[in-house]
């Protein structure tokens, strides 16, 4: 549905800005068929290398420069069609553009030899470029409003923190040339970006660590004594319960023990940045006037908890714990049965239990 909404809006809104769906032979802004072919790439497979922005701009816009010099050159339909693909094919590998598309393309230019008589060379511009850029510039927007990334990372972008390390999980040991050595060996280094490989690398790793991490399971190493508030709870008292306990997270639960959420530090950091960013827009004098007529709006623990984050029950082998806490994003995972919280793993609970069975594993 993600997709296929997206190659809507795309389609859609490129053919607004491209005037018309027929031939204008004077503007050449009009939609062609490989433009269908390029959505299916753009918002089905964004990570696909075959979709990336170089590749799908450069390599449609090569295949039409082709195409057209073809048309131009060779009066055999036949004979016309299967060399500007051929070719075309050929320009995008060596421009490193391949984009399965850009046949179309230069497939299209061929077999229009009216129309590439009146626009030449400026069908490579318009609709081609201009149609694809469109494309792409909507795939950016629509992926990043979707929670998808497109363009894909590369190897060396900077990790979640915004530091030079990569993520934990993407921590190999391989180099770049390494992990594309191996793509090159299996003929996949179209098909597959490095940054995938090193992500599906370090999955695998990480289940196949939950092979070797024994029977014990969430209730075995969980904290089961734990500390809770209410939605209710102010954030001064948050603080005080965070200072106090040096807990990293705090489970938030209704009346009957029903898990709501769960508060983690950052919530309370990220609360307070925005505190100051308010007071620094020009707020400080009606947030005064409130409190001095006793109007103080107070932030509670249920406008600040997290209610997506990843859960677990007791039978939950500590295996599939490793993905969710790997990354850094998830200091804890609540461990839920029937609706209500009975214990939390952490970070620590769960490094000590890998330690314990390490140890066991070395004495034997």
């Amino acid at each position: 549905m993600r997709a296929g909404l997206g190659a809507l809006i795309g389609l859609g809104v490129t053919g607004l800005f491209l005037l018309s769906p027929q031939i204008d032979t004077e503007l050449g802004l009009y939609l062609v068929a490989p433009f269908g072919a390029s959505s299916v790439l753009l918002f089905a497979v964004p990570n696909s290398p075959l979709a990336q922005p170089w590749s799908a701009i450069v390599g449609n816009t090569v295949a039409a420069i082709v195409g057209v010099a073809v048309c131009l050159l060779v009066l055999d339909p036949v004979l016309r069609i299967a060399l500007a693909v051929g070719l075309a094919v050929t320009a995008t590998i060596l421009c490193r553009a391949i984009h399965p598309p850009a046949g179309a393309v230069a497939m299209t230019a061929a077999m229009s030899p009216d129309a590439i008589a009146d626009l030449g060379f400026r069908f490579a511009l318009a609709p081609i470029a201009i149609g694809t850029a469109a494309l792409v510039l909507l795939a950016t927007i629509y992926a990043r409003l979707t929670g998808r990334r497109y363009p894909f990372r590369q190897f060396d972008d900077p990790g979640n923190h915004a530091t030079e390390d990569r993520n934990p999980t993407e921590r190999l040991g391989l180099s770049e040339e390494e992990l594309m050595s191996i793509l090159e060996r299996y003929s996949q280094s179209f098909n597959i970006g490095v940054e995938d490989l090193a992500r599906l690398i370090g999955a695998a790793e990480l289940q196949a660590a939950t092979h070797s991490s024994g029977p014990l399971t969430a209730k075995d190493i969980m904290s089961s004594n734990l500390v809770t508030v209410d939605p209710r709870t102010a954030l001064s008292d948050l603080a005080d319960l965070f200072r106090r306990h040096r807990f990293t997270s705090l489970p938030v639960v209704g009346s009957d023990q029903t898990f709501l959420g769960v508060i983690f530090q950052m919530h309370l950091i990220n609360q307070a940045r925005a505190d100051a960013l308010r007071l620094d827009r020009g707020y400080a004098a009606a947030l005064r006037r409130l409190l001095d007529r006793g109007r103080e709006i107070p932030i509670t623990a249920g406008d600040i908890m997290s209610v997506a984050g990843p859960r677990a029950t007791t039978n939950t082998p500590i295996g599939a714990l490793l993905p969710m806490m790997a990354d850094g994003d998830t200091d804890a995972v609540p461990v839920i049965e029937y609706r209500k919280i009975v214990g939390i793993v952490t970070r620590t609970d769960l490094i000590a239990a890998l330690a314990r069975s390490a140890a066991r594993g070395g004495g034997a």
